[in-house]
């Protein structure tokens, strides 16, 4: 079995809302195992032997018929978890709370990065770096005043993410570590 976190996109932002004990029960009762949620955005840790495709497509289902939201999941191994705070370039510079690691769906299209780059010159001081399945961001001055929004970053990149901040991440870790 491999532990693995799911991270729900969309979910408890927008109207999007789940109880957490809600997804946990409905997860053990749909076969998914034990099931821990961290936090109440979305944030699931399991341990299965599915292939990370599988647990997005599976989840993502489960979310759709139980809970009426169509959304997506991404799914990453504890080394891809630890990689996102790791590979980061900066964290240790900026401030945990800023400082994020979008987790991508899948790799970006070919020249998304560059256009990203190229639409949000000028537009904030936020700095950007491409990871693998990863976009790591430092908000700088906040995620609530910058123009580089979700929507923005997808568009670009021609895939969608969720993003989690190193503080949120770091706590993850940490559960993940525990989890058996």
């Amino acid at each position: 079995m491999t532990a693995y976190l799911a991270l729900l996109g969309s979910i408890n932002v927008g109207g999007n809302r789940i109880r957490m004990a809600d997804l946990r029960a409905r997860m053990e009762e749909r076969g998914f195992g034990r099931v821990e949620t961290v936090a109440a955005s979305g944030n699931v840790i399991l341990a299965s032997e599915e292939t990370e495709d599988a647990l997005c497509k599976g989840i993502a289902a489960l979310i759709e018929e139980d809970f009426g939201i169509a959304g997506f999941v991404v799914v990453r191994t504890l080394q891809q978890v630890r990689s996102a705070i790791e590979d980061n370039p900066f964290h240790g510079e900026g401030s945990d709370k800023m400082v994020h690691t979008v987790l991508l769906a899948h790799a970006p299209v070919e020249g998304g990065f560059d256009a990203l780059l190229e639409e949000h010159r000028g537009r904030g001081g936020e700095r950007l770096a491409l990871g693998d399945r990863a976009l790591y961001v430092d908000y700088v001055h906040g995620v609530g005043v910058s123009d580089l929004t979700g929507r923005f970053i997808e568009k670009r990149l021609g895939c969608r993410g969720t993003a989690r901040n190193m503080t949120s991440l770091k706590r993850i870790l940490g559960k993940m570590e525990t989890f058996a």
